[in-house]
């Protein structure tokens, strides 16, 4: 408890977990383990497994979340199509971020620009 008092941005805040007790409804859970809730008023919230990052949220929970679809994604028998890929979160400006191969190469010095040749 008095951790998420004063680390507030690893979890949710104080002020939420109280709001949350009080006027929440859970109404779901997706695969990464983020919890949605609402209130009878018809605000939508979720409470993070972990670091707090919203490209957490699949696209099903953010059309629920952001009013776009009132159908629960864990209600709805959704078919996934083959070329659909499972979702992953944003990893840029950590160590799991994309780099292209002219930027990872030890033996080739990078430039920002590339000399045009007639």
């Amino acid at each position: 408890m008095i951790k998420q008092i004063f680390t507030w941005w690893n979890s949710q805040t104080f002020g939420t977990f109280l709001y949350t007790i009080f006027f929440g409804e859970f109404v779901g859970k997706d695969e990464f383990g983020n919890k949605y809730y609402k209130n009878k008023n018809d605000k939508r919230w979720v409470i993070y497994n972990g670091e707090i990052n919203a490209s957490k949220i699949t696209s099903d929970w953010y059309s629920w979340i952001h009013h776009i679809s009132n159908h629960l994604p864990s209600d709805i028998d959704q078919k996934k199509f083959d070329w659909q890929k499972p979702h992953k979160d944003n990893k840029t400006g950590t160590k799991e971020s994309f780099r292209p191969n002219k930027i990872t190469k030890l033996n080739k010095k990078f430039k920002k620009y590339e000399s045009w040749k007639p």
